[in-house]
């Protein structure tokens, strides 16, 4: 699905990654106020000193520099970066060979950059590389923000999770005046959260609590300042569904079972909401996949070869396949044998290279957050968020010798179903959207421009994913070894 121009929250913009500026929002938010306030915390204090940044606006920072529009105002605190000018050099074949696009483009999508897959080489590394420099200055920031419309989340269907959302949204509705609540639309004739009841108990709440729905998430996501996700990780990862592109703070009260993703517990969550809005937050950028799944165009031209399609003689033929859907993933894309009895055949692309053919029940391609669900669980490699890198592990191989490997986040990784293969195979995004995958289609799997920012505790953000996985996977956790006590006569 294409998006507006200007969408996106990081761009590549000729030789240099840059944030985009907007001054458009939701009538719902045009109260918000005057200012938002950035705090630099610990070393950061050497950092250029500013601590008003001017709520949306159309004020250029730096004189002289064309800039566009995005809809996310967290990019709006934010300078851009500036990337020291290349010097000029006559182009070399590797160069050149960088400059190709590296994926089918049938309706000539590429000069609007609308997908991750048909940027450049270059352009991906400097997208990426642009992430991580705004990652870093997130960090060693804390944004005091103007909380005006606060979205809610959780399962609806879960009887205590609903009774939790209810007790949220009263407490935040009678908070302050100025609160709008946005609860799921399926919770306004829940006889648990008794929503008639609640405006009946308080009639100020009119008007402050509303209901929202797929579509207001996915067209007018900057209508909301936080979300408030209540349950376990799967609810985070609803929230990355949910807002496939812009996605909003995500502040993730811990009501599920592990609890990587949730940082906070539910039982503080009034301490916590009230030290929120009046201290502000730190927000920490987890990478997040771009993957379109290719279809295979019909044709009578006898035999066909994926491998040529994708990186031989065919490769220049935009018309082989065509795009049939994108998703913006947490944490991993899955393609598997689904309910075939029989083990799946797939062949792995990297840029322009043919990796290698995996014989196995399926793949895995995972995000650095994702590397502690899935991938773990078939065998791959934990991995710090920080880390630029896609980790590709194997489901129940048919070889000895297929282990884990870790690539670069600048590589475009494609991963199709051969020709000849006897089965097709399933393709999933985060466990959602599962698709079949027939003998010649493929996914394509890239840097998404779209980072998921997740808020962390302001007291234990340096030290925290080592605190997830030791909490919650018990890592290296065994009886400490005891003191050797020598024998003197």
């Amino acid at each position: 699905m294409d998006s507006p121009k200007g969408n996106a929250n990081i761009h590549a913009e000729g030789d240099r990654p840059g944030l985009e500026f907007d001054d458009r929002r939701d009538s719902t938010s045009s109260d918000r106020g005057d200012a938002l306030e950035v705090v630099f915390e610990g070393d950061a204090g050497r950092r250029r000193r500013s601590s008003i940044v001017r709520g949306p606006s159309r004020t250029t920072i730096r004189p002289n520099h064309k800039r566009e529009t995005t809809q996310c105002f967290v990019h709006t605190l934010l300078e851009k970066y500036e990337g020291v000018p290349a010097r000029e050099f006559n182009a070399s074949y590797e160069g050149l060979a960088q400059e190709k696009r590296i994926d089918k483009d049938p309706h000539a999508h590429a000069e609007q950059a609308q997908y991750s897959r048909l940027l450049t080489k270059k352009q991906i590394s400097d997208m990426a590389f642009g992430i991580r420099e705004l990652s870093k200055k997130l960090s060693h920031i804390r944004l005091k923000l103007h909380v005006k419309n606060v979205f809610i989340l959780s399962k609806a269907y879960d009887e205590t999770l609903i009774t939790h959302s209810r007790e949220a949204t009263e407490w935040l509705l009678s908070k302050e005046d100025g609160y709008r609540v946005y609860v799921e639309n399926t919770l306004e004739n829940n006889k648990i959260f008794d929503a008639a009841g609640l405006l009946e108990k308080n009639p100020s709440f009119k008007g402050r609590l509303r209901f929202w729905d797929n579509k207001l998430c996915a067209e007018r996501p900057q209508t909301f300042d936080i979300v408030l996700a209540l349950g376990g990780d799967g609810t985070v990862l609803y929230a990355s569904w949910l807002f496939q592109r812009i996605v909003p703070p995500v502040l993730a009260f811990s009501l599920g079972s592990l609890g990587f993703l949730t940082k906070f517990d539910y039982s503080c969550h009034q301490d916590t909401l009230t030290r929120v809005f009046g201290d502000g937050i730190t927000v920490s950028l987890r990478l997040r996949f771009e993957a379109t799944v290719m279809r295979s165009q019909t044709r009578t031209d006898g035999p066909r070869d994926l491998v040529e399609e994708l990186i031989g003689e065919e490769s220049e033929d935009h018309h082989t396949h065509r795009p049939d859907g994108t998703h913006n993933i947490l944490n991993e894309v899955v393609v598997d044998r689904g309910p075939n009895p029989t083990m799946s055949s797939i062949e792995l692309f990297g840029d322009d290279e043919h990796f290698t053919t995996v014989q196995a029940d399926g793949i895995c391609v995972s995000t650095p957050t994702g590397s502690t669900a899935y991938n773990l669980a078939a065998g791959g490699s934990l991995c710090h968020p920080d880390n630029p890198v896609i980790l590709v592990t194997a489901i129940c191989a048919h070889t000895l010798n297929f282990r884990p490997i870790i690539l670069p986040d600048t590589i475009v990784l494609r991963a199709g179903v051969p020709y000849d293969a006897r089965t097709s195979s399933w393709a999933s995004f985060d466990g959602r959207e599962r698709v079949e995958l027939k003998p010649g289609d493929y996914v394509t799997i890239s840097a998404s421009r779209f980072p998921f920012p997740s808020v962390l505790p302001l007291d234990r953000r340096s030290k925290d994913w080592v605190d997830s996985i030791s909490r919650t996977l018990q890592w290296n956790s065994r009886q400490r070894q005891k003191e050797f006590k020598e024998w003197k006569q």
